[in-house]
């Protein structure tokens, strides 16, 4: 009754007072923008392989894959005894082992990280010279003839004094070596370790951008990691939380914030014997981070565990079940990538990735189709979960899990539709809320 009735709309407030509140918010706005400019949007790599600067070479990538799949086929010959080893359930085995073993052959690493701190230690100055100036050539070389990791980058000595200039040349050495060699690659990706003041990390921002004006790259060009595996980096000698001030004091560059699992346990005083991703410290410390990184575009990585899949059977087996689980664990936490240390490591860690967007897809397929066609369901979807939704699709895609085919017929939905809902517009998250 009365529905059909035109209504009297009627307010109490000028016009004005809304042109007063945006102008007084102005800033507000601008600071939000700059702050939380949302998902960049692009990949995400499932992990990063570390690899020793010494050690490096121009087949590492393939002969990654290779020892992977080779260890495979010691100990898990078939899509029946990989599951049984990981608890894989039925319908799952053949088609993420089929999946495993497609991924080890076509793109085995997605990021790889040549590491001249920890993992290569204090050599000669000539000799870390030529590791970086080799090392430049030989990523060059590999994205022009088609053989590179997706990412590829270096980790740096640290912004502490002993190895300050160390470090500083490493980086300096590397890079000119790659404009030398024709230009910076998309994939590039720099780590800096051990932060533990915002300021070490202003200085790696003022570093790169003195290194874009002398060769005329574009500012902001160069971004970087942050590898959180100090206390300081958690909490600052004043009580502040320290993750959300580096990440401003990168300017605009941090990329992601890396958690090291080892350096930060032994920080801390945990035992060895405890010191794993898993540990209540190692929650704490990747909460924090995923809280400062929300919103800003950098992206927050798991670390590693040091369990290698080495030796008879039953210990291959062990270590494959942790290596597991704990990918696993942090997926289910919205950790999306991790370090594996060894190629062992690598069956399992897609296996993980591949088993835990499959055995979800079909329902978050479902749930996207009704939000995008607004048919009626069981749930009542919002934007922000449309986003998240098309998101957890987007990176199965990304990393061989999925196929588009496969989503297309679910959802009705093309890559392009799920980007738009992955990254959309700061009012379309609110506009329903």
């Amino acid at each position: 009754m009365g529905q059909g009735r035109q209504e009297n709309v009627a307010t109490s407030l000028a016009g004005a007072i809304s042109e007063e509140i945006s102008a007084s918010l102005a800033p507000v706005d601008a600071e939000l923008e700059r702050r939380y400019p949302g998902d960049p949007g692009t990949r995400q790599p499932v992990h990063t392989v570390y690899v020793p600067g010494d050690v490096f070479a121009a087949d590492t990538v393939r002969t990654w894959g290779d020892r992977a799949l080779a260890t495979l086929d010691e100990h898990a010959p078939d899509d029946e005894s990989f599951a049984a080893v990981l608890g894989l359930a039925g319908e799952l085995a053949a088609p993420v082992y089929d999946r495993v073993r497609a991924k080890l052959e076509r793109e085995p690493i997605e990021d790889l990280r040549v590491d001249f701190e920890d993992g290569y230690g204090v050599r000669p100055d000539a000799e870390e010279d030529e590791a970086a100036a080799r090392t430049a050539r030989i990523i060059a070389e590999a994205y022009e003839d088609g053989t590179a990791a997706p990412y590829m980058g270096i980790r740096m000595k640290c912004m502490e004094a002993p190895v300050r200039d160390r470090g500083i040349r490493t980086l300096d050495i590397f890079l000119t070596g790659l404009m030398e060699a024709g230009g910076l690659p998309a994939g590039l990706v720099l780590t800096l370790p051990k932060v533990t003041y915002p300021e070490q990390v202003t200085a790696m921002a003022r570093l790169l951008d003195a290194f874009e004006k002398t060769h005329g790259l574009e500012p902001g060009r160069i971004g970087f990691e942050i590898q959180i595996e100090t206390s300081q980096s958690i909490l600052a000698a004043d009580g502040t939380a320290t993750v959300a001030r580096m990440i401003q004091a990168a300017e605009g560059r941090a990329t992601g914030l890396h958690y090291g699992t080892f350096d930060y346990s032994a920080c801390l005083g945990v035992s060895a014997a405890h010191q794993a991703s898993d540990h209540p410290a190692a929650d704490h410390a990747k909460a924090v981070m995923q809280v400062a990184a929300a919103g800003t575009g950098v992206r927050v990585s798991d670390g590693s565990t040091n369990v290698l899949p080495v030796g008879p059977t039953e210990k291959v087996h062990a270590a494959w079940r942790l290596h597991y689980g704990l990918t696993r664990r942090a997926l289910a936490r919205a950790y999306y990538q991790g370090w594996d240390m060894h190629p062992g490591h690598i069956p399992t860690r897609y296996a993980a990735v591949f088993a835990f967007y499959r055995e979800g897809f079909e329902q978050a397929a479902a749930r996207l189709a009704r939000y995008a066609h607004r048919t009626a369901g069981d749930v009542m979807d919002e934007p922000a979960t449309a986003k998240a939704l098309s998101g957890y699709l987007l990176r199965g895609l990304d990393c061989g899990a999925l196929d588009i085919g496969e989503v297309a017929r679910l959802a009705g939905l093309t890559r392009a539709d799920l980007e738009s809902f992955a990254v959309p517009r700061r009012g379309d998250l609110t506009a329903s809320a």
